[in-house]
């Protein structure tokens, strides 16, 4: 992973002179490699299918609330990316450089309020109650219960972890894997400090992981990508913009000086040896583009449904083999945050079911306005199930399971409104991230390198392209190598020009 560009100094500002590049998608891969590619002297031009720019983050904003809040914007929701871990570095430099440290606030997630809830062989509890319960469930799942409390509480903790992030289907082949080898290890730790809640009766396991990276070496392989995003989505070093998530790609986008189009939707890419070529679709047009040097970010799941000519065999199974997990979300605009009443604060409650996962936005704005309840956030084939339904019969689900957490939602005039998003039926991502969970470090590895390689003048950047794949940290992290990458090449017949024309001393002679 390269760090940001530093503009170059000279002439053209650019190595070898400044290039021409197209980039196809307006996300956030697409906006910092225009941003930065622009930084080094390039000149750049965007195209972007949709009509929107900003990709997968995307912040839907409710109208104002009832009548008596006057109209006004109300509450807003994530339907997209919304949050981010404070030890992604590259995304929180580019907030830094776009001036939007003022707005950086804490995210609350899961099992952070003792008030929320999570789901048990008893029912509902509340989190701060949860722990009796949860140990003994998972105990009993043990050959030998021959554990220290604190073992087990550990072990019930990181199991509930697993099963609030997983889709079920994910998660059935998993509870088994937090095996009697890691319990053993854990057993001669010191576990007091990692206990915390209000009662200390949860472990710390974000903290606990970092002051203990020995024992991620217990974990079977296949679950070292996956456990990586149960830590981050568990952290209490987590952040938010207050103002909503989308003025990330807003302001990348204000600060860039060439063209950003959209509605203008790629259908073809043909790969040639001295230029790229696009057909891209206007209306009920299709116009040909010929570029030198295009950076393709869109995901994958987009990009195989066109024709693609000039691509290698290996680079195309790349493209038709990389997995995409969808999401899907589903927000409430509720008359008040009833929740509060509840003793719930913020952080998200595991709700099961189809909902999965609850989350409870704070209330920044005027209060008359209203709240936003993130109803219901799925993952995998969790989300596909909900994305088949129709709008209406969607909602209807959502709304019944919810209920019998928070019975609130029934009463009339509660529910002002409702907005979703499944990224896995929409046709501008067919999908929400690359998750490569269950897969060993070495073919993480070896795919990330073939999703990111080059075909001749056509670059390509976005999560999938990453290390950090279903993260805005790799979207930019992948942009930064693709512009690096722009930067230095060098076209195929210039090198063979500048290996065959004659020296100085040959001309002179």
């Amino acid at each position: 992973m390269k760090a940001p560009l530093q503009e170059i100094d000279g002439p053209d500002g650019a190595i070898g002179g400044p290039k021409k590049v197209t980039v196809i998608g307006a996300g956030i891969a697409g906006l910092v490699a225009a941003y930065e590619l622009e930084r080094l002297g390039h000149h750049v031009q965007v195209v972007e299918g949709s009509r929107e720019i900003g990709g997968r983050i995307h912040t839907h904003r409710f109208p104002g609330g009832p009548p008596e809040g006057g109209g006004q914007a109300g509450p807003f929701a994530e339907l997209g990316a919304m949050r981010i871990p404070a030890g992604h570095r590259l995304t929180m430099h580019y907030i830094a450089e776009l001036g939007l440290q003022n707005q950086v606030r804490e995210f609350r997630t899961l099992f952070s309020d003792d008030a929320a809830y999570l789901p048990s062989s008893s029912g509902y509890l509340r989190v701060r109650d949860a722990h009796e319960t949860l140990v003994d469930d998972f105990a009993a799942g043990l050959p030998d219960r021959r554990y220290r409390s604190d073992t087990l509480l550990f072990g019930a903790w990181l199991d509930a972890s697993i099963r609030a992030i997983a889709p079920r289907q994910f998660y059935d082949g998993l509870h088994d894997e937090i095996g009697v080898e890691l319990l053993n290890l854990i057993d001669h730790i010191d576990l007091t400090p990692y206990r915390c809640g209000s009662a200390k009766n949860r472990i710390d396991l974000h903290t606990f992981f970092a002051d203990h990276p020995q024992v991620r070496s217990f974990c079977p392989p296949r679950l070292e990508r996956f456990l990586d995003d149960v830590l981050d989505e568990t952290s209490s070093t987590i952040v938010r913009l207050r103002d909503g998530m989308d003025a990330l790609p807003r302001r990348l986008a204000s600060r860039i000086r060439g063209e950003i189009s959209t509605g203008q939707e790629v259908v073809g890419i043909d790969v040639r040896d001295d230029a790229v070529v696009l057909r891209i679709r206007q209306g009920v047009r299709t116009v040909t583009r010929t570029c030198d040097y295009v950076v393709c970010t869109i995901p994958f799941t987009v990009l195989r449904k066109m024709r693609l000519t000039g691509f290698d065999k290996n680079k195309l199974d790349i493209v038709h083999q990389t997995k995409y997990w969808a999401a899907t979300k589903i927000a409430f605009h509720c008359r008040e945050a009833f929740w509060e009443k509840d003793g719930i604060s913020g952080g998200a409650s595991f709700t099961g079911g189809h909902v999965r996962q609850t989350y409870y936005p704070p209330t920044d704005g005027d209060p008359a306005h209203g709240a936003v309840l993130l109803a219901s956030y799925t993952i995998g084939p969790d989300a596909d199930a909900l994305s088949r339904l129709s709008e209406a019969e969607r909602n209807a689900v959502v709304t019944r399971e919810l209920s019998v957490m928070h019975p609130e939602l029934r009463r009339p005039g509660m529910v002002l409104g409702v907005a979703g998003r499944a990224w896995g039926a929409r046709r501008w991502s067919s999908g929400a991230a690359t998750v490569r969970w269950g897969q060993e470090a070495a073919l993480r590895e070896a795919e990330r390198r073939e999703a990111a390689r080059p075909q001749k003048g056509l670059f390509f950047a976005g999560e999938h392209c990453s290390s950090k794949p279903a993260w805005i940290e790799g979207a930019i992290e992948s942009a930064i190598d693709a512009a690096h990458e722009i930067e230095w090449y060098e076209p195929r017949a210039s090198r063979v020009f500048a290996a065959t024309r004659p020296s100085r001393s040959d001309e002179s002679a």
